[in-house]
């Protein structure tokens, strides 16, 4: 395939041999006439392990060539991939006047290209890029997106020293896209590379570098924040980590990556509260692990809003325990969503098979004796007398057989706290916490 390369930059060099080494014919544009002569010089614009090596051999066998003209890049090739940079600014915003830029130049190098032309972004954007860079090709090539072209976005997933590396062993190969076509034909390019390649729309696929990025970041603050403590307690921090990072089932896993309501229970809040206090008693700055409950917090008071914001004043509540599978009510968060909501004067009515009043001993007993004293008049004997009384349902745990009872009832507004169930999306007045 014929492939144009906007940037000849960190990603752009490398994606150019890369490409070319697969047997590509890769065509490189830039402003800059020092790396245009470099890469027609066959020399890399960048310093990283083999690409040097990988450049002279595919300039060498006619496979790479570099220009500043967009024009012959554009004519000459079937898909253009941008690598431009997008820098900050000092208030953290990007600047896209090089993406925006270059989105001119395809814009009018198109007026001329009869063949549907195919544009993937694999610089870093912010959503709502790729429709902003498709709406000025349109408007400067007079041709229609999803027709005369189409903008995808491609994020990159390199590590600075190891990108070539990287490239041939991605972890996953994404592809946002509103055209199947498009997605069909860029994907060629990455035919026969490990990991799954996933299509997904545009926003999804513009937002995950941010995310990846900034979990990493926050692995490492986390992780260094550890090793502070370990050090003070004369703990070996590289030990610790070596056993945390070899649970796969909880620790490094996506079992806990699944957005919705605030955790509880007896063991994340004590356990979180006696390492906040131990850094506290050895004066260590833990800016990250003391942050972690006030963000539970404030997803305890997210999911309250969304209850008050439906105006009405008989809620159920379907589930009562911190999570399902377990009668456990110590710091549940729909205890203190109840809680909140009995003071406001609503009725409230919760079902929750795991949590029967003639069996609750022990701690249980003594708590519900505490915070609800009066829960025996809150319960309901079935999700049906729940659902008939309720104007507003709340789910606050994922219980199988909620999902079918919501799903066929009527004329009921529906709070997701932990996404039930795909097939509840769709329906008419269910909202979801956060998505």
């Amino acid at each position: 395939m014929k492939v144009a390369i906007f940037g000849l930059g960190y990603v752009g060099c490398v994606s150019l041999g890369c490409l070319a080494q697969r047997g590509h014919d890769v065509i490189g544009v830039d402003v800059s006439p020092i790396k245009v002569e470099q890469i027609n010089a066959g020399k890399a614009t960048i310093v990283e392990k083999d690409i040097d090596r990988i450049i002279a051999e595919q300039c060498q066998a006619g496979r790479v060539r570099g220009t500043m003209d967009f024009n012959v890049a554009v004519a000459g090739s079937d898909i253009a991939i941008i690598c431009v940079g997008t820098p900050s600014s000092a208030n953290g915003h990007l600047n896209l006047e090089y993406v925006m830029k270059v989105a001119g130049q395809i814009g009018l190098a198109l007026r001329d290209k009869q063949d549907k032309y195919v544009v993937a972004i694999r610089s870093t954007v912010m959503p709502g890029t790729i429709d902003r860079f498709a709406e000025e090709v349109e408007k400067i090539s007079g041709k229609s997106r999803g027709i005369g072209f189409s903008v995808l976005s491609n994020p990159e997933f390199l590590r600075e020293g190891t990108a070539v590396h990287d490239y041939y062993n991605p972890p996953l190969t994404l592809i946002g896209s509103n055209d199947s076509e498009a997605a069909q034909k860029l994907s060629l390019l990455y035919q026969g590379l490990p990991g799954e390649l996933i299509i997904a729309d545009i926003k999804t696929a513009e937002i995950i570098k941010y995310i990846n990025n900034s979990y990493h970041a926050l692995k490492i603050g986390f992780a260094n924040e550890m090793g502070n403590i370990c050090k003070k307690l004369e703990i070996d921090s590289h030990k610790v980590m070596e056993i945390f990072s070899k649970d796969c089932q909880l620790n490094i896993s996506p079992y806990y990556f699944k957005p919705g309501f605030a955790y509880g229970g007896s063991c994340l809040p004590k356990d979180l509260k006696g390492l906040q206090t131990l850094a506290h008693d050895l004066y260590i700055q833990a800016p990250i692990l003391q942050s972690i409950d006030k963000t539970n917090q404030l997803q305890i008071e997210a999911g309250l809003k969304l209850i008050l914001d439906q105006k009405a004043r008989k809620i159920g509540f379907l589930g009562f325990s911190f999570k399902e599978g377990t009668d456990d009510l110590r710091n549940s968060p729909a205890v203190e969503v109840i809680e909140a909501l009995l003071g406001k004067g609503y009725t409230i009515k919760i079902y929750d098979k795991n949590v029967r009043i003639a069996h609750l001993t022990g701690t249980n007993k003594e708590y519900i004796e505490k915070h609800i004293p009066h829960l025996a008049n809150l319960m309901c004997d079935s999700v049906e007398e729940l659902i008939d009384f309720s104007q507003v349902i709340v789910v606050t745990t994922k219980e199988s057989d909620f999902t079918d009872k919501l799903l066929y009832s009527t004329g009921k507004t529906i709070i997701d706290l932990i996404r039930l169930d795909e097939r509840l999306l769709s329906k008419k007045d269910y909202h979801g916490l956060c998505w």
